[in-house]
C-alpha cells in the first residue's frame, strides 16, 4: 500500500471574480456548503452566480426555493445581471419551491420531496434557499434541535453520496453560527456581510471555514455590479516574495530620471527602481507637476505609467500633458470617479492595470484625496492599508510616486501628513519661503534610503507644465543678493 498516495479533491471555478483566490483555488467538488449573512449582503445572487457559472445539460443544478414567494419573482431580479442565461432555465437549471412542505414543518416530508427531484434530475450541483426557513418551521411546530440536525445531517450524507456539490442559503446573524447545529455538519462556510457607517454602505464576504484546503482569513470588499457578484481580496505581500515578479535582485540597482535634471542630480542621479516616493508639499506648490514630469519622461523612455488622480475628475485632468499622455495610451487612468472605495478594490485595480500595460511608474495623487474617496470604514485602517499597497506595488518591480498635501504652518517642520513618511523609501518636500514680503518656492531631498543624496536647500520656478530647479543651493544665492531668508523655523540665512 502506498502511504503517500493521497484522493485528490477535484476545485470547481465559482465563476466569480476574486472568490477562487479567497477559497484557496475553487470551490471542493462534492462540498455541502453554507452561504450565509445577514439580509440584503449578496447571498442569493452570490448563489445564482456559481449556479450559472457550471450548470449545463450534462452537469445540471436544482435550485429549491422555500419562500413563500415565486421563483419567478426572484428570477426576475436575477436575470438583470449579465451571468443569467435564460437558455437554462428549464433544461440544465431547474427551480423547486418547497413553501408547500415547509408549512408543516414536516423534515421527512422536505427531504423527501429533495430526494425525488435530485433523483429525477440527477444535478451535479444542489442550492436551497432560504435554509433558514426551515429551521424557524421546525421551531414554530416545537421540533427539538436534535430533529433538526439530524435532518442536517442526513441531507448531507444523501447530497455527498449523489456526488452533488451542495449549497444551503440562510440568513443568519454572527453569534448565531457558534449555537445553530447546520455550521456543525458544514464543509464550508462562506459569510456575507453589509455595514452601514454614516451615509455609506459597505459589503463585505468572509471565508469562516474550507474543510481540506487553506483560504485567505479576514474580511474581503464584496461589491454587486451589472455582472454580479465581485470580490476584492485583501493583498498580503507573502515572506520572501519582494521581486519576485520583476526578477529583481536588490533595489537601488537602476534609477529612475524624475524628468527634472536638477532634481535626478539632488536624488544621487535619480529615483532607485522600485522605491516609493513620497512627494510633500502645500497647496500650489508644484507637486501634480513634478508628479506628470515623473510620467512624461518615463513614456520618453519607453515606460509606461499609470495614475490614479483623485484630486480631479478625468474631465479636468491636471495638466493639458497628462491628458495627452493618457490620450495616446502611454498612461493608464485609473477611474477614482465613485467614492466609497476600498484599498483593495484600488490595488486590484492598480495591479490588473499595471500588467496590461507592463507599466513601470505609478502615481497616486494625492494621499489626502485617495482617503476622502475612501468609505468611512475603511479610513480607520488608512495608514495599514497603504502599507500593505505599497509593498504589493514596489514587489511587482513598480516605482510608486505618491503626493501629500501638506499644511505650511512656517513655524514647524514636517515631512509628511498623518506619519505617512514610514511607508516612503524617499522623501521630496516642497515648501514656501518669504523673502522680502514676497513668497517663493523651495524644495529639498530629505531622504533616499540606502543612498547618498543632496542635502541643499534650492529654489525652484514652476514654468509651463514644467518644473525648473536652480542648480545653486539656496545659501549660495542669499549670499549673492545679501536678502535674509526666513524658513519659518529657526535658521536664517545671510
Amino acid at each position: 500500500m502506498n502511504k503517500n498516495k493521497n484522493v485528490v479533491i477535484k476545485r470547481l471555478e465559482t465563476g466569480v471574480a476574486g472568490l477562487d483566490n479567497l477559497l484557496g483555488g475553487g470551490m471542493p467538488e462534492f462540498s455541502f456548503n453554507i452561504i450565509a449573512g445577514s439580509p440584503g449582503s449578496g447571498k442569493t445572487t452570490l448563489a445564482h452566480q456559481i449556479m450559472f457559472a457550471h450548470a449545463s445539460e450534462k452537469h445540471p443544478a436544482i435550485y429549491f426555493t422555500v419562500l413563500g414567494e415565486p421563483s419567478l419573482k426572484m428570477l426576475r431580479y436575477q436575470q438583470q445581471f449579465s451571468f443569467f442565461d435564460s437558455k437554462k432555465i428549464g433544461k440544465s437549471i431547474f427551480h423547486i419551491n418547497l413553501s408547500e412542505e415547509i408549512v408543516g414543518g414536516d423534515f421527512d416530508r422536505v427531504l423527501e420531496r429533495i430526494v425525488e427531484e435530485v433523483e429525477k434530475h440527477k444535478p451535479s450541483m444542489v442550492f436551497v434557499d432560504s435554509f433558514r426557513s426551515i429551521i424557524e418551521a421546525a421551531t414554530n411546530v416545537g421540533h427539538m434541535p436534535s430533529k433538526l440536525q439530524n435532518f442536517v445531517q442526513q441531507l448531507a450524507m444523501r447530497m455527498t453520496s449523489w456526488q452533488a456539490t451542495t449549497f444551503l442559503i440562510g440568513e443568519y446573524q454572527l453569534p448565531e453560527k457558534d449555537s445553530s447545529p447546520v455550521f456543525t455538519v458544514a464543509d464550508g462556510i462562506i459569510w456575507v456581510s453589509q455595514q452601514v457607517h454614516r451615509d455609506a454602505m459597505v459589503r463585505k464576504i468572509q471565508i469562516v471555514k474550507m474543510r481540506g484546503q487553506a483560504q485567505s482569513a479576514g474580511l474581503h470588499t464584496l461589491r454587486i455590479g451589472n455582472d454580479g457578484v465581485e470580490i476584492f481580496p485583501r493583498t498580503i505581500l507573502p515572506p520572501g516574495a519582494w521581486g519576485q515578479e520583476a526578477n529583481i535582485h536588490f533595489p537601488g540597482d537602476k534609477r529612475l530620471s524624475m524628468g527634472v535634471p536638477a532634481l535626478d542630480k539632488m536624488m544621487g542621479g535619480g529615483l532607485p527602481v522600485a522605491y516609493s516616493l513620497l512627494l510633500v508639499g502645500p497647496s500650489g506648490s508644484g507637486k501634480s507637476i513634478i508628479a506628470t514630469q515623473f510620467l512624461a519622461e518615463g513614456v520618453r523612455m519607453g515606460e509606461p505609467g499609470v495614475i490614479a488622480a483623485f484630486e480631479k475628475s478625468p474631465n479636468q485632468l491636471l495638466s493639458q500633458q497628462l491628458n495627452k499622455l493618457v490620450k495616446s495610451g502611454k498612461v493608464g487612468l485609473i477611474d477614482t470617479r465613485s467614492l466609497d472605495l476600498s484599498i483593495d478594490e484600488t490595488l486590484h485595480n492598480l495591479v490588473a492595470m499595471i500588467k496590461s500595460m507592463q507599466a513601470k511608474r505609478v502615481v497616486i495623487d494625492s494621499l489626502s484625496g485617495f482617503e476622502l474617496a475612501l468609505a468611512p470604514v475603511f479610513r480607520e485602517d488608512f495608514r495599514e492599508s497603504l502599507y500593505r499597497m505599497v509593498a504589493v506595488l514596489t514587489s511587482m518591480g513598480v516605482t510608486v510616486l505618491m503626493t501629500a498635501e501638506l499644511e505650511d504652518r512656517y513655524t514647524e517642520l514636517r515631512f509628511s501628513s498623518y506619519g505617512n513618511a514610514f511607508l516612503a523609501d524617499s522623501i521630496v518636500l516642497l515648501r514656501y519661503v518669504e523673502i522680502a514680503g514676497e513668497f517663493k518656492r523651495v524644495i529639498s531631498v530629505v531622504k533616499v534610503r540606502a543612498s547618498e543624496h543632496s542635502k541643499d536647500i534650492r529654489f525652484f520656478t514652476i514654468g509651463h507644465d514644467c518644473v525648473i530647479v536652480d542648480e545653486r543651493s539656496i545659501g549660495y544665492q542669499s549670499i549673492l543678493t545679501g536678502q535674509p531668508v526666513n524658513f519659518g523655523v529657526t535658521t536664517q540665512w545671510s
